[in-house]
């Protein structure tokens, strides 16, 4: 697996942009001017349910902007970055265009994209570190090498991971003034003036990929912007910073560990609960000795700070531990989910595939939308985040919900009896062949299961190794109330893609089967400076309306004297 680095980007005003056939307005966020020469900065949204964003209808994709400085990227690192790809324009990437027209093909006309938050959205990033203990280097790999580019100010990352990046390179937060109010400002600068870098200080070898030496491979830093002890207003700017530090070692006794707890240390005394300013949330070890690009070994270690690592997002806490995969854009991701929950009808039965944590299905219980939830997830990592998340649930929800440990591309349809929707939120390669030939052919199959012909729905007996295997690894919330089985597929499929060109491919092959057609798609803004969009789109079962073309006929001699005289 390669490593690859996403990155992007603060001036912000209002743009409203005027043509004849329609009129789009995006909103680029509030302004709140700081003294030059930094750049402005966004204004924090008031609450994760009320996002800093527009919704544009694209009924015009050719409107373009009367002016693009006010969403521009301005950030230093763009010509030698490999994470964003343009300056201009962050509210609408270039492929906007091409997705409303491939919408607008397939019949949807009103395709709508959420532009989020431009700056400062990504409160996840895993950064490479190599250099020497006198000049280390962390950053991304510059573009089809490995040569790592500092990205000190980048204005993608939230400002607390720039804060903490410096922090661990310098010691000195020439931009920390990004985060805090006025008073927490002076007590910083009083505080982070007076340190010395904590890699150099305490002569910490980055990792060498050529001699395989050093002991600082990457470091993965993930923002939490919920805590309860501040105003809502004030969680995000203050966001606290979960630190994993990716260490070349087998484990913990190495012979390098007094350098990793010395390091730990450094960042939790200049940067913790008894510092001027709390920034680090935790320390974490992760143990990486083998020499391809994998960035995580298997083996963590927590250090200091606290264990727990929680984020709200879709109506509930979510647990998020550093192994686990997790959303980048914090506020984007929350505004999908607020959308997704609209196409999910009160005490629907979801089986949600490539699920993660769970916590698209374990959102829309807590909406009480959900009455049967099946989340299955490839990667075992997961399954302590979903046992922590169920903890902080309403202990009002009555739902089944179940957690799997399986492999979704054998046999599929297994997972989808009795639920009336799939959602499926696979990665960037797309869905797997399997379960795309399986949609194709759902029909068919639904008939097999109410014939009970079809050994994918008997439940008794099962003797299928990786389905019992699933079950053993399985997380099961039982409902309190008895529920009816039923053998249907279902309905409604609802796609969640972050790859673009193999969302297109697997749209195209759902809907030349006539099995499936699509009635609603939105685009949300996950990657600002890229030319990555998220897509939200939903499908039905079934062939759809066709659309009858009237047959050419002679034209009345009425209309056209009605038509020549308008």
């Amino acid at each position: 697996m390669s490593v690859f680095f996403l990155s992007a980007p603060p001036s912000i005003s209002t743009v409203t942009h005027r043509s004849t056939a329609t009129t789009i307005t995006t909103r680029c966020s509030s302004l709140q001017t700081l003294p030059q020469p930094l750049p402005p900065q966004p204004l924090v949204p008031t609450s994760l349910s009320q996002p800093s964003s527009s919704n544009i209808l694209l009924t015009n994709p050719k409107a373009s902007p009367a002016s693009s400085s006010g969403c521009s990227l301005n950030c230093p690192h763009f010509d030698s970055c490999s994470g964003c790809t343009h300056e201009d324009n962050l509210h609408r990437p270039v492929i906007l265009h091409e997705a409303t027209m491939f919408f607008k093909k397939h019949g949807v006309s009103d395709f709508t994209f959420d532009t989020c938050r431009l700056w400062g959205w990504r409160c996840r990033a895993k950064l490479a570190i190599r250099g020497s203990s006198t000049d280390p280097l962390i950053g991304l790999y510059e573009e089809g090498t490995h040569n790592v580019v500092n990205i000190p100010d980048c204005k993608a990352h939230h400002p607390s991971i720039n804060a903490a990046v410096e922090l661990l390179r310098k010691g000195v937060f020439e931009n920390s003034e990004l985060i805090f109010t006025e008073m927490h400002k002076v007590l910083m600068m009083m505080q982070v003036l007076s340190l010395f870098s904590g890699i150099k200080i305490l002569h910490i070898d980055p990792y060498d990929e050529d001699e395989r030496t050093g002991y600082l491979r990457y470091v993965q830093m993930a923002v939490t912007t919920y805590n309860t002890s501040l105003p809502v207003s004030e969680r995000y700017r203050s966001g606290r910073v979960q630190v994993s530090l990716v260490w070349n070692s087998r484990s913990e006794t190495s012979a390098s560990s007094e350098k990793l707890n010395n390091l730990a240390t450094y960042l939790w005394r200049n940067g913790g609960p008894n510092s001027k300013v709390h920034l680090i949330h935790s320390v974490w070890a992760n143990f990486q000795t083998s020499t391809n690009n994998v960035i995580f070994g298997n083996r963590w270690r927590h250090i200091l700070g606290e264990r727990d690592f929680w984020e709200h997002v879709g109506g509930i806490d979510v647990y998020l531990p550093p192994s686990s995969f997790g959303q980048a854009n914090t506020r984007a991701f929350d505004s999908l989910l607020q959308k997704l929950h609209k196409y999910v009808p009160v005490g629907s039965s979801v089986t949600d595939l490539y699920a993660g944590a769970g916590v698209i299905g374990l959102s829309l219980a807590s909406a009480r939308k959900c009455r049967k939830g099946i989340c299955v997830e490839i990667n075992k990592e997961s399954k302590l985040a979903f046992e922590k998340t169920i903890e902080r649930l309403p202990s009002s929800i009555d739902s089944s919900i179940s957690w799997h440990h399986a492999d979704t591309s054998i046999e599929p349809l297994s997972w989808l009896v009795g639920s009336d929707i799939l959602v499926v939120d696979p990665p960037r390669k797309g869905l797997d062949p399997s379960l795309i030939g399986a949609l194709r052919d759902i029909k068919s199959a639904e008939r097999k299961a109410m014939t009970l012909e079809s050994p994918i729905f008997k439940t008794k007996d099962e003797k299928r190794p990786w389905i019992l295997r699933a079950r053993e690894n399985s997380i099961q919330i039982p409902s309190r109330t008895l529920q009816e089985e039923n053998l249907s597929l279902p309905q409604t499929l609802i796609y969640i893609s972050c790859g673009w060109e193999s969302f297109k491919e697997n749209c195209v092959a759902l809907l030349s089967s006539n099995a499936w057609h699509l009635t609603k798609a939105h685009g949300f803004n996950f990657f600002p400076g890229t030319q990555s969009i998220e897509i939200l789109a939903v499908f039905k079962r079934g062939p759809g309306a066709s659309v009858k073309k009237k047959k050419p006929g002679k034209r009345k001699k009425n209309d056209k004297l009605s038509f020549k005289g308008q």
